[in-house]
């Protein structure tokens, strides 16, 4: 009888789901040991994912906004500063330069484990995921570290995938980076409201100090905002951030970091009245700010090294010359029939370059055309001393005699001096003093007009100028510089016949004080120091006994040149002492931008360079050289062409005879010019009240001199 095999005893299953010896819906419930194992499998799995994760992790470049730092632009005392360039209000400060109670208030709003921690906070972390799970409120994690890795490299989107990078990277921060650097650059981080971005703006924002002094209920306060800076700062808010002010101090008294007694003690701080973020470019100087932003994307740097790097830029602007820029123009300028006037000052330090003196405009949010490096007007008679530098250089000296009749047709152009005065037989050092437009128009084609414009680029006025063409009313100043054109092409004179081509940016600083770039003057020798000397001999003479004679009222040497043109389009002066080369230049557009005519302005019938112009250079300089010393410039070893004086006639020595024996009765005892006097300015319906620094009231106007319009009018640039 055969017998019946033994029936197979089954294995064992490893995981007994669905559950073997139950039955119905009973058979579908997991076992406490299988929840168990799964709870504890999924941990582990978690545990080696994100050990992998933070193993083939790197930690990216933070986010521009994290990190950016406004640039910060200074007087060239490298301490004063003129303003701001940036996105973010922000000055990232090591954490020694933050009080501990700032260090130590935040941690009890924000973290009060977090020295405790890996980065992150399990519990928190599984709070926050048990509510994102069952449809809870929605929330964020909380460590220190988490919310620097989240604002520094990530978005701020609520979605697990973000949550589990933030996670990833603070773990990963944590073992690349200590506590105290996580610290310090999540406090440089954050935004605290009032625009600040950053402890350090923060406290100056709230408080006018700098981080490393705040107090505990100043550091508790700016703890207290970060939770919402809007909502805080809102009448509304007030009650809610006085409750979480109170949160922080007993979080301080918690970890430790005030006695209960201290913290008693404390009073609720009441930061300074804050009218909304502050506009670093209004005003004049957004001029110097935007021009100190060209001048840096010229050295290479981009708009993004600007706006985020946090340099720290010193640039040539003195501020004693600026205030009196701005003083001369302010007290000193026209006051009544305005409209559409624009006035741009420019000053030189010869022999470097160096732009110490700038003023724009009135307020560069309003218009953002800078008139004294874009505003363009027609030159005038100030392009008579490169017609004086040619022939200098042929040369033609001080002393050789030209006819100064009036008017005159010169090969075929017919032109009058101004008034239509005619003067006969003059010396070249006459014309040039009383600015005669028939003899320079002779002498602009004797040497040639090409080599005219030769010495006015030579001198520094860019090739490319508009209206700068070899032509006979090319030394009647027909083409259209800016006033730091001017300016510097006179410093050429200044500085003996050194060029420099002008200079805005003197150092750059890293925000860890590392030098990035540092001026270096680089300078050319375009004229010979004899020729220029004779020039600065004539072009004293203006001031002496000259057109320029307003500008006597500076009370020191100084050489310039008045510039007015036909229809009264521009007035000009250029004028120089041996230390600074300034330049003042008015003309008016309409709102279309088309020049018109100066005539009523300041009311005056006719605004010429020895008016108004000349007033505010002579304001300017008495200005920016108080306390300096009173330097005089070289007297010429060697008269080109001969003749000359040994010694130069003041505006109260009588010239009888020149060494060349021509007459000179054109200079008087008292060193007027012998023409009929014209009224001084006398503004219409108030005159700008006269500085205590102002200049000496010139007795009356000089004789002037009128450039012919071109063919066409070129209007000031955009």
């Amino acid at each position: 009888m055969a017998t019946k095999a033994p029936a197979k005893k089954k294995g064992r299953r490893w995981i007994d789901y669905p559950r073997a010896g139950r039955s119905g819906f009973r058979r579908w419930l997991p076992s406490w040991k299988l929840l168990l194992g799964t709870f504890v499998t999924l941990i582990v799995v978690a545990f080696i994912g994100l050990s992998i994760a933070v193993a083939t992790t790197q930690i990216p470049k933070p986010n521009d906004l994290a990190v950016a730092q406004t640039t910060r632009v200074y007087y060239d005392d490298g301490k004063t500063e003129i303003g701001r360039i940036g996105e973010a209000n922000r000055t990232s400060v090591p954490l020694d330069r933050i009080s501990p109670q700032m260090q130590a208030a935040m941690l009890a709003a924000e973290d009060r484990g977090y020295y405790s921690h890996g980065g992150f906070d399990p519990r928190g972390l599984a709070r926050a995921a048990w509510n994102n799970i069952t449809g809870g409120t929605v929330q964020d994690t909380s460590t220190i570290t988490q919310q620097y890795a989240k604002n520094a490299y990530l978005s701020q989107e609520q979605s697990f995938s973000r949550k589990f990078k933030e996670l990833v990277l603070s773990v990963k921060l944590e073992t690349q980076s200590s506590k105290d650097e996580i610290l310090a650059d999540y406090l440089n981080t954050i935004y605290y409201g009032r625009g600040a971005y950053g402890i350090q703006a923060a406290s100056r924002a709230y408080f006018g100090k700098s981080a490393s002094k705040l107090d505990a209920a100043e550091s508790a306060y700016l703890a207290a905002i970060i939770r919402a800076p809007s909502f805080y700062a809102s009448k509304k808010g007030q009650a809610d951030l006085r409750t979480r002010w109170d949160y922080v101090v007993d979080g301080m008294v918690i970890t430790g970091a005030l006695t209960q007694s201290e913290a008693d003690a404390l009073v609720f701080p009441e930061p300074i009245p804050w009218s909304g973020a502050y506009n670093y470019f209004k005003g004049p100087n957004g001029y110097l700010l935007e021009s100190a932003r060209l001048a840096l994307l010229d050295l290479g740097y981009t708009d993004d090294d600007i706006n985020l790097n946090g340099y720290r830029v010193t640039t040539t602007i003195n501020k004693q010359a600026q205030d009196a820029a701005i003083a001369a123009v302010r007290d000193y300028g026209p006051t009544y029939n305005t409209e559409g006037l624009r006035i741009g000052l420019a000053s030189v330090r010869p022999g470097t370059g160096e732009i110490v003196a700038m003023y724009g405009g009135k307020n560069y949010l309003r218009n953002q055309l800078n008139d004294a490096t874009q505003s363009t007007a027609l030159a005038g008679s100030t392009f008579k001393p490169f017609a004086l530098t040619a022939a200098l250089e042929d040369g033609i000296g001080l002393y050789s005699t030209w006819d100064g009749s009036s008017p005159r047709t010169i090969e075929g152009y017919t032109l009058q001096n101004y008034g239509n005065v005619s003067y006969g037989t003059v010396t070249l050092l006459k014309a040039t003093e009383n600015s005669i437009n028939t003899p320079y128009v002779e002498l602009g084609l004797q040497v040639g007009t090409d080599n005219v414009r030769k010495a006015a680029i030579k001198a520094g006025v860019p090739r490319d100028t508009t209206g700068l063409k070899a032509d006979p009313t090319t030394v009647l100043g027909t083409a259209s510089p800016t006033a730091l054109d001017m300016a510097n092409a006179y410093a050429t004179f200044a500085a003996r016949g050194e060029r420099a081509d002008p200079q805005l940016i003197k150092q750059v600083k890293t925000p860890d004080k590392q030098t990035d770039y540092e001026l270096d003057v680089d300078t050319k020798r375009e004229f010979d120091q004899t020729v220029m000397d004779n020039v600065n001999f004539a072009l004293q003479q203006v001031v002496n006994v000259g057109t320029g004679t307003t500008a006597l009222g500076l009370g020191r040497p100084s050489a310039g040149k008045t510039g007015t043109t036909d229809n009264n389009m521009s007035a000009w002066y250029v004028g120089y002492t041996p230390q600074l080369s300034t330049a003042v230049m008015m003309a008016k557009s309409d709102k279309n931008g088309n020049m018109v005519t100066l005539e009523g302005t300041g009311g005056l019938s006719s605004v010429t360079g020895g008016s108004f112009p000349a007033q505010m250079w002579t304001a300017f300089n008495r200005g920016a050289l108080e306390g300096l010393p009173v330097e005089t410039f070289e007297m010429p070893g060697e008269w080109v062409g001969g003749g000359g004086s040994t010694v130069a006639p003041s505006p109260t020595t009588s010239v009888s005879e020149s060494p060349s024996g021509l007459p000179t009765d054109e200079i008087t005892p008292s060193g007027e010019v012998t023409e009929s006097p014209t009224a001084q300015p006398t503004q219409t319906p108030t005159q700008a009240p006269a500085a205590t620094t102002a200049p000496a009231q010139a007795p009356r106007q000089p004789p002037t001199e009128v450039a012919p319009p071109p063919t066409s009018q070129p209007a000031a640039s955009p």
